[in-house]
């Protein structure tokens, strides 16, 4: 099905899997939502961020983001138009799929039974051609894998998560500890204590990984990496590349071409 919004509807059907196809234009926001069914949601083309109340997930071309039944999520376009193809999943259908959100990398077979999915009708008959081609999409499920995208968990702490999110939305590598614990009125050791203890991650990494959520729908869309370096504070286009490198296992360049999305003319990397 092509161009059809989840429906509460579709919760009470007795399928274990059913398939969806939509398209949206871009910088579309899906407003936050949940279903009592798993999600697979993938995209062939364009960027997409998926935020949850336990944090938020850069989704590249070529991949596929995972949401477990009752995440609360929404869906922010960062690089589009986008078309989509998505399965829910009763939760019981499938044992052993992963309980938390993570993005996943997408093989050839998974990617033509989507193709395939989204065409079957909601009320197949499980025996029939149709009720095949979704069991073994089920079965494929099982090999979801986590890759390496840029993920920040929020914290729970009221205060340190406003400020997070503020810092996502315009993040800096000139943001520092001292700036944000002075705000918080917490000296530098107990705003570093708290910090890990709300994320799991160090601040520095965090912000590297805020900066990267900026970088990559701009990298992605053709910007120079010098521009994009310079305007988000780093010293110099290398020092950004180097820590994209370190972050995602490659440069700029070598990382767009490996999930089909080469940069264009202009930039470096």
């Amino acid at each position: 099905m092509r161009n059809a919004s989840y429906r509460e509807d579709y919760d009470r059907l007795p399928q274990a899997i059913i398939a969806i196809g939509n398209e949206y234009p871009a910088n579309h926001v899906v407003q936050p939502h949940s279903h009592r069914r798993s999600q697979l949601l993938y995209s062939a083309s364009g960027m997409m961020r998926v935020t949850t109340e336990h944090g938020a997930w850069m989704v590249p071309p070529e991949r596929a983001v995972w949401l477990p039944a009752g995440e609360l999520h929404s869906v922010q376009l960062t690089m589009g138009p986008l078309t989509t193809s998505s399965v829910y999943i009763l939760p019981d259908a499938a044992p052993g799929l992963p309980t938390t959100c993570q993005v996943v990398g997408m093989w050839p077979l998974m990617r033509c039974l989507l193709l395939e999915a989204i065409d079957v009708p909601l009320s197949y008959d499980p025996p029939s051609r149709d009720g095949l081609v979704m069991a073994l999409l089920l079965q494929e499920l099982r090999r979801l894998k986590p890759v390496l995208p840029p993920s920040l968990p929020f914290p729970r702490d009221e205060k340190l998560g406003a400020i997070c999110n503020r810092m996502l939305e315009q993040p800096s590598a000139h943001d520092t500890i001292d700036h944000v614990r002075s705000e918080l009125g917490m000296s530098r050791r107990a705003f570093t204590r708290l910090f890990r203890v709300e994320t799991g991650m160090s601040f520095a990494a965090w912000r590297q990984q805020a900066c990267l959520f900026a970088a990559m729908p701009r990298l992605a869309t053709g910007e120079a990496v010098t521009t994009v370096a310079l305007e988000l504070g780093y010293e110099s286009p290398a020092a950004f590349t180097s820590m994209f490198k370190r972050m995602l296992g490659a440069p700029p360049s070598r990382y767009f071409q490996s999930i089909g999305a080469p940069l264009r003319g202009g930039s470096e990397g």
